[in-house]
Formats: structure tokens, sequence, C-alpha cells
């Protein structure tokens, strides 16, 4: 493999793939997180001025990745957990463990692609006792981005998974009124406080981003028809983008499982970044089922997404 490119950045040693204009930062030791995605001069996700290094995986901004499975579990009453097949009752933090753990870098195509890798070890079997190889590749394009995760079930038993992004896009607060969201055909559902998923109806073919439909809503993406899945933020004019600028994120490229839902959602009406997330599956999968995804052993699948600036 050939050398990496370190940065600063923040007080912290990143890698850096790309050019002077476009450009990736990420941070393998942080969870593989993507910090940094700079288009022909312009940040395309939100990461804060004082980003608390000590707890990386808590820092809101860049693209923390969501494996084994996806936001709040519930176990008997209780969060942050789920039930085994034999009944076992098992820890799982918010959005899995991957965030919180170790990548090892895998492939690197200078100035052009990496990618990062996570295995079972000591540190995941306690609650979630597979064996797993976990990969995330990040492929700059001339006109975006291309997010690929591959997961391999490395053990002899079948593994249950779904997993996500998290994706935090730069918006100023101020511009989320004038700032729309077109979505493909999709079901809206919201997940209860005993975990259950709970349905609230046909989703729209748009929205603007201060409407509170959005917010912590999954939206369940239904079958194809024609044209290829896609959701196309449109976010208004700034100093970086004058003519403004729609990011369209591709569900369907070939050689990809199907995303089973997109979420949308920001911690608060003053947060300057709006997250719109494909996911694999739901909240609480493992227990209802819905986007719950099984590998048998030796299998291997990727998710594949493509971010694309359309101005």
């Amino acid at each position: 493999m050939q050398p990496l490119s370190h940065t600063r950045f923040q007080g912290q040693a990143l890698i850096r793939v790309g050019n002077e204009d476009s450009f990736l930062l990420l941070a393998p030791q942080f969870g593989g997180r993507l910090v940094r995605w700079v288009h022909r001069g312009e940040d395309m996700l939100y990461w804060p001025d004082n980003a608390d290094w000590s707890q990386p995986a808590r820092v809101r901004g860049g693209n923390p990745l969501l494996f084994p499975f996806i936001a709040r579990h519930f176990a008997d009453g209780a969060q942050g957990a789920w039930k085994d097949a034999s009944g076992a009752v098992r820890a799982m933090p918010n959005h899995g463990f991957a965030r919180d753990l170790p990548f090892a870098v895998t492939r690197h195509e200078p100035g052009r692609s990496i990618a990062m890798e996570l295995q079972a070890s000591d540190a995941t079997r306690a609650s979630y006792p597979f064996d797993f190889s976990f990969e995330v590749t990040y492929r700059l394009l001339e006109d975006g981005l291309e997010a690929r995760l591959r997961t391999r079930n490395a053990g002899a038993q079948p593994l249950p998974y779904y997993a996500g992004h998290h994706f935090y896009f730069a918006l100023a607060h101020q511009g989320r009124g004038a700032s729309g969201l077109a979505m493909p055909a999709a079901i809206l559902m919201h997940q209860r406080a005993d975990g259950s998923p709970a349905s609230s109806g046909a989703g729209a073919a748009a929205y603007r981003l201060d409407d509170l439909r959005l917010q912590d809503t999954f939206h369940v993406l239904q079958p194809r028809l024609t044209a290829p899945r896609a959701c196309t933020l449109a976010m208004p004019p700034n100093a970086a983008a004058p003519q403004g600028r729609k990011l369209v994120i591709d569900l369907d490229p070939p050689g990809s499982v199907p995303w089973f839902a997109v979420t949308t959602w920001s911690e608060h009406v003053d947060a300057d970044y709006y997250c719109v997330e494909p996911w694999l599956g739901l909240p609480n999968a493992i227990h209802h089922g819905m986007g719950l995804r099984w590998l048998a052993p030796g299998q291997e699948e990727a998710a594949i997404c493509q971010l694309r600036l359309d101005r």
C-alpha cells in the first residue's frame, strides 16, 4: 500500500485524501470517522470548531459509522440493550459500537479513495457475539463522493446486522426555511418509547427543512418504479456557493443491496447542520424485523450511496 498523507487538524493527526480543492479528512483511530469532505473548496459536512476530541464518538459532525445496529435498542423495557436468540440480554450502545473503536486502513489510492476496516475482537464480542468484518470505502468522484459499507460474516453462524450513515450536512440554521428536501416514495415511521416502530402515514415528495414532520423520522423506502431512488437536498446561496447547491444522494448505485430507510434529524432548531442518513434497517430491528439483515457464514454484501453536487 502506498504511503498515506497525514495532516494536523484541531491538534489531531488525520489522513487526507484528495487534492487542494477537493479532499477528505479521516480519523481511522476514532471510529473510522469522516471528519471533513471538501468539494471544490466548500465544506459539505459540518464539524464544530470546539470539537471535544476526548470523546470523538459524541461529536456532532462529519459522518459517524453506524454498526452493527442503528440508534436506540430496548430489551425488557431497558434502553441500551438487545436480546439474542438464546434470550441473553446484551448491552448495545446507541448507534452500535463501531464509532467508538479504531479502524485499520486496508486500501488506499492516493488522491482518490481509502478503505478502513473494523474486525471482531474482545471489545465487540460481549455485546455482539459474532465474527465479522465491517469496511467503509470512501471514493472521491468528479462531482461528489461515493460511500460503500461492506459487511462480511467471518464466523460459523448466521450474522444479523443493519448498518448506516449519519451524515451531518453543513447548513446554517437560518437557511432551513429556504432549503428543501425531495424524497422518493416512503412511509413515515417513528420509534415509540418502548422501541417499537409506529407509522405516521405516507411521506411527501418534498419538504422544507423546517417542517416538523422531518424531525427524527424514518422514511421507509418503497420499491422503486422506474428511476433510481434518490434524495435531493437543495440549499440556499452562501459565500461558497452563490447560486446555491443541490446535493443528490443516489440510493440505487449498481452493486448495492437495498437501503431500507432514510432518517432525517437535527439536534435543535439552532444547529448549523441537517442530517440525512441512509440506513439498512430501523432501530430495534433485531426484535421487530424491519430491515434486519442476515448473512450466512462466509457471505458478504455492500451498501453503496453516491453523493453528487448538482449546481
